[in-house]
């Protein structure tokens, strides 16, 4: 680009930050941006990933975007496809030339002075160190690590001869046909593995310390079927992204107010699929309750499929030792594997990695309180996009985008330069991640909070977020809008200045 400064600077060129492009490209034409990734393709976790199998566990009516239909007749897609649909839009909407890869951002300094980000990244194909600014700073970047996964420490695992493999590396070159297949975990990754690779291998093992739940979901979405026959994508597409919207809100209330009903119909699926007389309480009925974690979605049941075949079986123990050929468990016995994989989960990274400061204070996170689930309070001009956990990611991501467009019209339109997120004086706080997964907890001290009550609570609501983020005020208690040179009384590195009201509202918009 023949310019370094850009009035929105979008970090992440996964499926969230593409889409944010798109958004502003459609809603506000007039502002420049640019895109940075510190990989070197578009397509983020569904460029990263390739482990066989992998797919998307959310129906693609709702992990598409808003504004261009999904028309693959399979509604769980394989990451391939997800990949070159989020290339496909990069490509449709002139999105690819405003990129630039290889770019990772470790540091981005706010000056209210002037209004404006120092935006520090490292490419990591040449090693040099590249500076810009913009007008307003949008993470896209998601909440994981992307050069490592987490893998516990395992007793003996020096001495076992076989290989060894996280999927979050997957080697191109690893052959498992006909081959003794362990897989260590018992989440989305692993329910994806297991069938995939048992197709090939001599036998996969799904070696889980406890169960999840597991719900098996057509691969295909029978509304979405007929409804292509008679209507054009664009009218079929909103209607069955609305369809299922409802009904994973549904599930979800439902999995909150009678956790009890739904854990009995899970396990009434699953018995449905499993040979009979299978142990299913003590490999398919977790302790918690549905939705305390994700539900690990099987398309068309192919994991139970695979169990009730004989091609793959489920083991609930815990890991004594590796051997020279295998795993021994608490129970003593052994598990013969030439390839162990380890599903064991992911590490949380906040926003890349990247450290935030403010007029010459850096941002403690932890101390920070999340504004309707994207805005950080005492940030000026930040947004990040955090998806759903009981949901698509990208019905929030959509929602983030919208929303940003939005203030930078209203900053536009009334004169102004600067908008800030002014933490809730009281309430009892809570992590923003509400899941109780390994992942999560492993983290939460280094994650942004939520505060109890709207706009600083996160409801998981796709609904009820439509209402508040696309037709909701700009300007309430919440946020303080300013111009340039205004002074920053409210830091998110002093947790003691966290009650700190803004002056009266803006107009409303």
């Amino acid at each position: 680009m023949a310019s370094d400064h850009v009035d929105v600077l979008i970090v992440g060129a996964g499926l969230s930050g593409i889409g944010a492009a798109v958004h502003l490209r459609r809603n506000c034409p007039e502002k420049t941006y640019a895109v940075l990734e510190a990989r070197g393709a578009i397509g983020g976790t569904w460029d990263l990933f390739r482990y066989p199998g992998i797919r998307s566990d959310s129906d693609m009516y709702t992990l598409g975007y808003s504004f261009k239909p999904w028309t693959d007749p399979k509604a769980i897609a394989d990451g391939d496809s997800i990949r070159e649909y989020v290339r496909d839009t990069a490509r449709e909407h002139d999105v690819e030339r405003h990129i630039r890869f290889h770019h990772r951002v470790v540091r981005a300094e706010w000056d209210s002075a002037i209004a404006r980000w120092t935006v520090h990244a490292h490419r990591d194909d040449t090693g040099e160190e590249v500076v810009l600014t913009c007008a307003f700073l949008f993470t896209c970047s998601g909440y994981y690590r992307y050069d490592e996964g987490y893998t516990p420490e395992f007793p003996g695992v020096d001495r076992y001869a076989g290989q060894l493999v996280h999927p979050q590396h997957w080697p191109d070159d690893l052959d498992y046909a006909g081959k003794r297949v362990v897989v260590i975990g018992s989440g989305a990754t692993a329910v994806t593995l297991v069938p995939a690779m048992a197709e090939r291998a001599a036998h996969v093992t799904m070696l889980q310390r406890s169960p999840t739940y597991v719900i098996s979901l057509p691969s295909r979405d029978v509304l979405a079927d007929a409804l292509r026959r008679w209507l054009p994508a664009k009218a079929a597409y909103p209607v069955v992204r609305w369809k299922n919207v409802l009904l994973g809100v549904a599930n979800f209330q439902l999995s909150r107010c009678a956790p009890g009903v739904v854990r009995k119909l899970l396990r009434r699926a699953a018995k449905g699929r499993l040979p009979v007389g299978y142990d299913i309480d003590r490999h398919f009925s977790p302790r918690y309750n549905p939705w305390d974690q994700r539900l690990c979605v099987v398309p068309d049941g192919d994991l139970f499929a695979a169990v009730r075949a004989g091609r793959a079986a489920v083991v609930t123990d815990t890991i004594d030792t590796f051997t020279e050929h295998g795993v021994r468990l608490t129970s003593g016995e052994e598990l013969p594997a030439d390839v162990v994989v380890t599903a064991t989960g992911l590490n949380l990274l906040a926003l890349g990695g990247m450290i935030l400061a403010v007029d010459g204070r850096e941002v403690d996170l932890a101390q920070t309180v999340a504004y309707k689930g994207m805005m950080l309070s005492g940030v000026p001009n930040f947004a990040m996009t955090i998806g759903y956990t009981n949901a698509s990611w990208t019905l929030k991501a959509d929602l983030v985008a919208t929303y940003v467009c939005r203030l930078l019209r209203h900053l536009d339109a009334t004169g102004q330069e600067i908008v800030t997120p002014v933490a809730p004086a009281a309430g009892e706080l809570a992590p923003i991640i509400d899941l109780k997964s390994g992942y999560v907890l492993r983290a939460v001290d280094q994650l942004p909070k939520q505060g109890a009550t709207t706009p600083w609570r996160l409801h998981q609501n796709y609904p009820r977020d439509v209402l508040l983020m696309r037709h909701g005020r700009l300007t309430d208690s919440g946020v303080r809008f300013s111009h340039a040179g205004a002074p920053t009384d409210d830091s998110p590195a002093d947790p003691t200045l966290r009650g700190a009201r803004p002056p009266a509202d803006t107009p409303v918009a």
